[in-house]
């Protein structure tokens, strides 16, 4: 370190500074390290999914038969005639 004019800097280029609250002198700013800082998030994202359902629907028709008998009728007249003629008659 050494004074001039009152002003006191430090030999070493990396790091000029003022001392006791005296003025710098003349020294370009100095940047420092940059410092990291690390922030987890938890971000959720909604993803909609499309789930297709398809419902078949078979219909069994059941006939069941039953039998009714009907029953039915008819008559017929039928004419015999016996004729022994005129034979036994007497005109």
């Amino acid at each position: 370190m050494f004074f001039n004019n009152n002003k006191c800097c430090q030999q070493n280029n990396w790091h000029q500074e003022t001392c006791c609250g005296m003025e710098p002198c003349g020294c370009a700013p100095i940047v420092e390290p940059t410092i990291e800082r690390c922030v987890e998030r938890n971000i959720c994202h909604q993803i909609e999914h499309i789930c297709p359902i398809h419902t078949r629907i078979i219909n069994n028709h059941i006939f069941e038969h039953s039998y009714r008998p009907e029953y039915t009728c008819s008559e017929e007249n039928t004419v015999t005639n016996i004729d022994p003629g005129c034979s036994g008659q007497n005109f």
